[in-house]
């Protein structure tokens, strides 16, 4: 029987092992923390399960919909109409309709329809391949205009990119257009969740695992690898020793140089970090569900009230809010401290509802990773390390491999897939939906 040991035991390396086990291989689970799941991770709160880091999905998420279906649990996935809006200028716009953009006053008529335009373009028509080198900064200001792009797009990408907002590839973009106008019908947005929160997918997921026959391995964090003759042949954690077979590395790109004999390197990758304050609330903050703050000198870009999307009676009552915010490792945010980020996040919110109270608060959480998202500059794809790496029986399927898409749990599956395949593990079963994921470096 064939043999294969992944090292990270986050979605894309759950869903390679769950793939390659139905094809027959055996297959050990290495993972260097106390919990599965990654950045899936979920903890308690009103009562019931919410994910640290927000998450939902979007309708044209066939591979997530097929791991639902395969593992039978597609009865507790749903999707809802949700709510955009947009913080400018001191005032909270809606913006979900071109109603909505009619009546956003921070931009001119000419501004409005340039707008409408380039992001149908954008998400419609544009192809990411042709657009690695261009800087999505620039392509605004030339065709979307000044107007909209210092009151929009600047701000937001300034918020999310901080001093890499001016390097973002236009191809980026093009990933992101894409996925918010494919999930729209009739110009509503619906978007995904599951009862009981993402811990239901993980806990079925890992289960199913077991009854498999996959080996899963906890607090084992990878220490070396045993390298001879340009061939792997086995690794060393902290308490074991794994040989033969392949090896399929699933971690972020920044430990490699943790691990000694790691034949491979960052190859210039760098990681954005990103907090999440989370706020368990006596009352409603806002009618929307995901706000976009677009005024300078807030420490979040985004309020995304989670009971504006899933119902406050599945949380006994409680307004759930996250404060949402990446960060660069330079910036101040990735050495605070948990009380540090509460002082910064929490009294803004008053500039936002005047009528906001810390008396509304019953709760505050404060989740961080170093690791949320790769910082993907012009022409990243060239950044982006072959699946099938130069040294024998290993292979890399990690965030590098998202490119030019976004982090998500469907494009985790498919970067999985693609793995399996260039591992010569069949993954014919997963369908292909709309991801833009998995297409460099397989």
């Amino acid at each position: 029987m064939e043999k294969l040991t992944i090292i990270g035991g986050g979605m894309t390396g759950l869903a390679a092992a769950y793939i390659a086990a139905k094809q027959g291989v055996k297959v050990t689970v290495i993972e260097g923390s106390d919990k599965f799941g990654g950045l899936l991770n979920t903890f308690e709160i009103g009562g019931n399960q919410l994910e640290h880091y927000y998450h939902h999905f979007f309708t044209q998420d066939a591979e997530l919909r097929w791991l639902l279906e395969d593992l039978k649990i597609s009865d507790k996935a749903f999707y809802k109409k949700t709510t955009m809006g947009v913080f400018r200028n001191g005032k909270i716009y809606d913006f979900n309709s071109p109603i909505d953009l009619l009546k956003f006053k921070p931009v001119g008529l000419i501004g409005k329809v340039r707008f409408g335009l380039t992001s149908l373009f954008l998400g419609k028509m544009a192809k990411w391949r042709e657009n690695e080198g261009i800087p999505t900064l620039d392509w605004f200001y030339r065709w979307a205009g000044h107007d909209i792009t210092d009151a929009l797009w600047k701000p937001m990408l300034n918020i999310k990119f901080g001093p890499y907002a001016n390097k973002v590839p236009l191809a980026w973009m093009i990933g992101r257009m894409a996925q918010r106008l494919n999930s729209r019908k009739g110009g509503d947005e619906r978007l995904g969740y599951i009862n009981g929160s993402w811990k239901t997918l993980m806990d079925t997921l890992i289960s199913r695992l077991e009854q498999m026959g996959v080996e899963l391995i906890k607090n084992e964090p990878i220490e070396e690898f045993k390298v001879a003759n340009g061939k792997v042949e086995g690794i060393i954690t902290k308490n074991m020793t794994i040989d033969g077979g392949k090896f399929l590395l699933t971690i972020p790109s920044l430990y490699f140089d943790k691990i000694k004999n790691c034949p491979l390197d960052a190859n210039g990758v760098e990681y954005f970090g990103a907090v999440c304050t989370i706020l368990e609330l006596k009352k409603s903050f806002s009618h929307i569900y995901w706000m976009n703050v677009a005024d300078e000198g807030y420490p979040f870009g985004g309020v995304i009230e989670h009971t504006n999307f899933i119902p406050k009676e599945e949380y006994n009552g409680s307004h759930i809010v996250y404060l949402s915010r990446y960060f660069a490792m330079s910036e101040s945010l990735a050495t605070m401290t948990e009380d540090e980020i509460k002082a910064v996040m929490i009294p803004p919110l008053k500039k936002i509802n005047p009528e906001f109270s810390e008396e509304w608060i019953k709760n505050v959480f404060v989740f961080k990773t170093n690791t949320a998202a790769t910082v993907c500059d012009l022409n990243f794809s060239e950044k982006v390390t072959n699946c099938k790496t130069a040294t024998e029986n290993l292979y890399l399927a990690n965030m590098v491999h998202i490119y030019p898409d976004e982090r998500s749990t469907n494009n985790s599956i498919r970067v999985a897939a693609e793995a399996c395949k260039a591992m010569g593990i069949n993954a014919d079963s997963v369908p292909y939906g709309a991801s833009l994921s998995g297409q460099i470096g397989f």
